[in-house]
């Protein structure tokens, strides 16, 4: 298929350069440890090696396959990427954007607490639309929205999609993306929005799907939404399609956003029907697919003024109301320095990161342990003013090719 390449040894020898380069890892050079792979390495089958190597973080496991060739054959093989589809999730890796013209930057890895450089593949600009689920990671480009790549960013296995439907060049769009861990048939969603040509309150709604099984795009829902429209948030979480929608100026500060749930097999529709308020005024609101379950981090506005940032908070849906599970506390808010009343924010599995766009500051929230921690520190600095800084989360396999 166009755009694509293979698994195979190449993959290991490339990202294991990438690993390497911002990364003092010696633990596998130093004399004790070769004495010790050299004797498991004599006394192991291969098929138990196999699965130890599997349940090595993904970082170790590349720097394996550099150990002797006959670990190197082990960890590229077929087998060894059944075994590690079988490993339990790796907790996500943060890439950050490091520069606003070029998509360059470092991803962090929170079980080694390390940055690697990592080159992505196919995306051209830091500011396309980003969305990533179960390994694989989904690039819409940013001017006429109709160009489409689905990659893996640790094996650079990548396609490109056919055109999607519906208008190319809408207001605001907001992309999705949701991967079966057992099939890795994925589905990805575009919720485009456009303002009615002089109506201010009244503006056109379309969601377009496209199933991995058909390689077909549908557009499953068109709609005129009067006194909302679309923004750029949305995610994909049991099979439910939930995105936030923006108040055009009718209404109370309490209820700027909305969120709407959209069940991707009925299609139920009008959309007004739907509406979900976010727990209270927000400056902001990101959504993102935590184990299942729809987790939002939201800008606190003041109450005199709502579109000043007091406060992050966090919180779980459910059912149809919200359920708060964490505030930052106010050390790591300050942390920050000026931050403003929009941020970058992405997660899976069990962490949520939190960034600024004024600073290359990383802030990780463990859900299950309710730990606030900063990341270890990126190895760029703040150049000039005006630099801005983003990023988006992934979780690293090897076995999930689009």
């Amino acid at each position: 298929m166009e755009g694509e390449t293979s698994w195979n040894s190449h993959c290991i020898d490339d990202m294991s350069k990438d690993i390497g380069e911002f990364d003092s890892f010696s633990e596998l050079s130093d004399e004790g440890n070769k004495e010790m792979i050299v004797s498991v390495d004599s006394i192991l089958p291969d098929d138990l090696l196999e699965r130890i190597l599997a349940y090595l973080p993904i970082a170790s496991i590349f720097r394996a396959g550099s150990v002797c060739r006959r670990w190197h054959e082990m960890v590229s093989s077929k087998r060894f990427l059944w075994n590690f589809s079988h490993v339990l999730s790796q907790k996500p890796w943060y890439f950050m954007f490091t520069s606003s013209d070029e998509p360059v930057g470092y991803a962090y890895d929170p079980i080694l607490r390390k940055w690697y450089t990592i080159e992505l593949p196919c995306i051209q600009t830091p500011n396309w639309f980003i969305a990533s689920s179960c390994g694989l990671v989904c690039f819409m480009d940013n001017d006429s929205r109709s160009e489409l790549h689905v990659c893996n960013p640790i094996t650079k296995i990548c396609k490109k999609l056919q055109e999607p439907p519906g208008m190319k060049f809408s207001d605001y769009s907001a992309l999705s993306l949701s991967v079966s861990r057992t099939s890795h048939n994925y589905t990805i969603s575009i919720v485009k929005s456009k303002q009615v040509p002089g109506n201010f309150l009244q503006w056109d709604l379309s969601i377009h799907i496209y199933d991995s099984e058909t390689m077909m795009w549908a557009t499953s829902l068109t709609e005129v939404l009067t006194g909302w429209r679309g923004g750029d948030e949305s995610v994909i979480c049991d099979g439910v399609l939930y995105f936030l929608i923006y108040s055009t100026g009718v209404g109370t500060p309490e209820n700027r956003h909305s969120l709407v749930a959209y069940n991707l097999s009925s299609r139920s529709s009008p959309l007004i029907r739907s509406l979900i308020p976010v727990p209270g005024p927000l400056t902001c609101g990101r959504l993102m697919n935590l184990k299942g379950k729809l987790v939002m981090v939201g800008g606190i506005g003041k109450p005199d003024r709502p579109d000043i940032i007091k406060g992050i908070g966090i919180w779980v849906l459910n059912g149809r109301n919200w359920v708060e599970v964490g505030r930052m506390p106010h050390k790591f808010f300050q942390g920050f320095g000026e931050l403003d009343d929009v941020f970058a924010s992405s997660g899976t599995d069990n962490l949520i990161y939190i960034q600024s766009y004024g600073a290359p500051a990383l802030l990780v929230f463990d859900m299950n342990q309710k730990l606030w921690k900063w990341s270890l520190k990126c190895p760029v600095s703040k150049k000039f003013p005006l630099q801005l800084f983003t990023g988006f989360c992934f979780e690293p396999r090897l076995e999930i090719a689009p």
